[in-house]
C-alpha cells in the first residue's frame, strides 16, 4: 500500500474507533502507520477530506454489506409475509453485527451538512436504496422500477431502515423482530383503511 492508502485505513480506523468528531490529524498519522501529517495535504488537501474519502469508502462497504444481507429476500417458498419478516430479522442482525458500519452512516449524516461533496453522495446513494428496496419488495429488476414506485414503496422502507437502525443503535439489548415490523405495518393499515 502507499501513503494515500495507508491514510485512507487509517483514517477509517479512526472513524470506527473515535468518530469524526474527536479524530486528529495526529490520530490519523498514528494509525496510518506513521505517515507523515504533510501527506495528507498532499493527498487529500485537508483533514476533512480525508475524513470525507474515509467515510464514503465506508459507507459504499455498508452498501455492499445491506446488499448482500437482502440478497436472499424473494427466494424460498414461505409467503411473501414471512419473507418480508425474515428480510427484517436479517437487517437488525445486521444492525448489531455491522455496527461500526452502521454508525458511521450516521456520522455520515451529521458531516454532510458541511459537505456538499458528501450531502450529494448520501443523496444519490439514498435514491439508489429507494429504488433498490422497492425493486426487492416487488420482485422485479431495479431499471423496471418507475420513479412512483421508488418515491412510495422504497421512501417508506428507507424510513423503516433508517428508524429500525437508530433505535437498534441506541438500545441493542431491546431490538425489535421482523414480526414485530410486519405486525407494526398491519396495524398502521388498519389505521390508514379500517375498512
Amino acid at each position: 500500500m502507499g501513503n494515500r492508502e495507508d491514510l485512507l485505513a487509517g483514517a477509517r480506523r479512526c472513524l470506527e474507533e473515535k468518530g469524526w468528531a474527536r479524530t486528529t490529524i495526529r490520530d490519523i498519522t498514528a494509525a496510518s502507520g506513521g505517515v507523515s501529517m504533510a501527506a495528507i495535504g498532499y493527498h487529500f488537501g485537508s483533514r476533512e477530506a480525508l475524513l470525507t474519502a474515509a467515510l464514503i469508502e465506508t459507507i459504499d462497504e455498508q452498501g455492499d454489506q445491506t446488499g448482500r444481507t437482502l440478497a436472499e429476500f424473494g427466494t424460498g417458498q414461505d409467503s411473501p409475509a414471512k419473507r418480508y419478516e425474515a428480510m427484517w430479522d436479517k437487517m437488525i442482525e445486521s444492525f448489531s453485527t455491522h455496527r461500526k458500519l452502521w454508525l458511521a452512516s450516521i456520522e455520515a449524516l451529521v458531516q454532510a451538512e458541511h459537505s456538499g461533496e458528501l450531502r450529494r453522495y448520501l443523496s444519490e446513494g439514498q435514491a439508489q436504496g429507494r429504488r433498490g428496496l422497492a425493486a426487492i419488495l416487488s420482485g422485479v429488476d431495479e431499471d423496471t422500477i418507475d420513479d412512483t414506485t421508488a418515491r412510495t414503496l422504497g421512501t417508506v422502507q428507507m424510513a423503516l431502515l433508517t428508524g429500525l437502525m437508530t433505535q437498534c443503535l441506541t438500545n441493542p439489548d431491546q431490538p425489535p423482530t421482523g414480526t414485530d415490523v410486519a405486525a407494526g405495518l398491519r396495524a398502521l393499515a388498519d389505521i390508514i383503511d379500517p375498512g
